[in-house]
């Protein structure tokens, strides 16, 4: 995982703890494989890590996170116990 491209993402999400849950989040979707969620959002992402392609993603605005009302992660189908938060694809 590139330092420079946690430094960069973190300015952006502002909370260490929000990036380690998204990156965590978003690989764990890459990881997946066969769903639209699974595919990467930034081009050559072939030669990159599935934690640097999240991380460049933040980066490049093509991924964001907005919080959750409660009781509102019982809902989704990608649901993790305790989320506070969402990840979404930006348009």
């Amino acid at each position: 995982m590139s330092p420079e491209y946690v430094r960069q993402a973190l300015r952006k999400i502002g909370s260490a703890n929000t990036l380690v849950n998204i990156v965590s989040r978003r690989v764990r979707q890459l990881n997946e494989g066969g769903s639209q969620t699974s595919k990467p959002l930034i081009e050559d992402a072939a030669n990159y890590g599935f934690a640097d392609i999240a991380l460049r993603e933040i980066i490049e605005d093509k991924l964001g996170w907005e919080p959750l009302e409660k009781g509102e992660a019982a809902e989704l189908p990608e649901r993790q116990e305790g989320d506070s938060f969402q990840v979404t694809e930006s348009t």
